[in-house]
């Protein structure tokens, strides 16, 4: 949803592979290469900014309609996350 504020989870990291010079997330024992409208996603998957946020920043960017966005944006975090690509980023309780 538009308040989620998805992150790579501690086991995924985002880098750039120099040898093969694409974007690719490093899980143990497995590696996804996503393309460049998805790097540019997944860079603002910090945990700190919520889809609203990240759509709203695309939009501005992009001079596209949120609303194309946002839909976009959430089928593609949504997938990523199905796979253990991403998580949520919660609130820390004491």
């Amino acid at each position: 949803s538009e308040t989620s504020r998805p992150k790579l989870p501690r086991h995924a990291k985002l880098k750039f592979d120099e040898t093969r010079q694409v974007w690719v997330i490093l899980v143990p024992e497995r590696v996804l290469a996503p393309d460049e409208i998805a790097v540019e996603v997944l860079q603002l998957c910090d945990g700190v900014r919520n889809v609203a946020m990240m759509v709203d920043e695309l939009a501005a960017k992009y001079a596209a309609p949120r609303e194309a966005i946002l839909t976009d944006v959430i089928a593609m975090l949504q997938d990523l996350a199905d796979k253990g690509f991403l998580t949520e980023a919660r609130e820390k309780t004491e």
